[in-house]
């Protein structure tokens, strides 16, 4: 079997490198999903009957693009060092859907940030107005947001410099919403790069064995 040689050498090596770290990322997306999915907070806000589950349809994108991250990392580790044509170009196949997944994931973040924020304000304020729901509101919202009432009904007795819930919401989605926009366009970017070099190692391969 034809050997990469010469200076292709090293694009071999640097694929492999970058398909670790490509891995390390992956593990990375993958925990940024997961606490984004299970962070305390962001659960106790929105597990109530009615509440918009939006924010979660970014976040799920993430967590599998993170899982098929680790694995095609992997397949990239196996490629390089066997220089298979093959698991080279499942690489790349694998790299273009996750690069779709991925700036889905952050266009999603970014397109949908208002949508997304409307959609809990509303939430809050139809439950806020509900006295069923009142018990709710109290240990959830109010406590985890450091909030009190909407800008047109502020709660009764509270502090002068509290904030009504509905500019917490903003300022708390907003934080969450463009951590999914940045991670899903930054990791897409790096996907860019890996590309380019299995492209470029896979031409090597094949004319190295046409050569011989």
């Amino acid at each position: 079997m034809g050997k990469v040689e010469g200076g292709m050498k090293c694009v071999k090596y640097l694929l492999f490198i970058f398909n670790v770290i490509f891995w390390l990322m992956g593990s990375l997306v993958l925990a940024v999903g997961l606490w984004l999915r299970f962070d305390p907070e962001t659960v106790t806000l929105l597990k109530g009957d009615g509440a918009p589950g939006t924010f979660f349809y970014g976040v799920y994108i993430l967590i599998i693009a993170g899982s098929l991250v680790m694995l095609v990392g992997f397949f990239g580790c196996c490629g390089a060092v066997r220089e298979s044509q093959c698991l080279l170009g499942l690489f790349f196949a694998c790299l273009l859907i996750i690069f779709g997944a991925e700036v889905a994931a952050g266009v999603f973040g970014f397109l949908n940030k208002d949508k997304i924020i409307k959609d809990v304000q509303n939430y809050y304020v139809k439950s806020y107005n509900d006295d069923n729901n009142s018990t709710m509101i109290q240990n959830s919202y109010h406590k985890v947001l450091n909030c009190c009432g909407t800008s047109q009904s502020f709660c009764p007795g509270a502090p002068a410099d509290t904030k009504n819930c509905e500019v917490g919401i903003k300022e708390f989605f907003n934080s969450k919403l463009y951590i999914i926009g940045y991670v899903g366009i930054g990791i897409a970017g790096v996907m860019v790069i890996g590309m380019i070099f299995s492209m470029v190692l896979c031409c090597a391969i094949r004319n190295s064995r046409e050569v011989i």
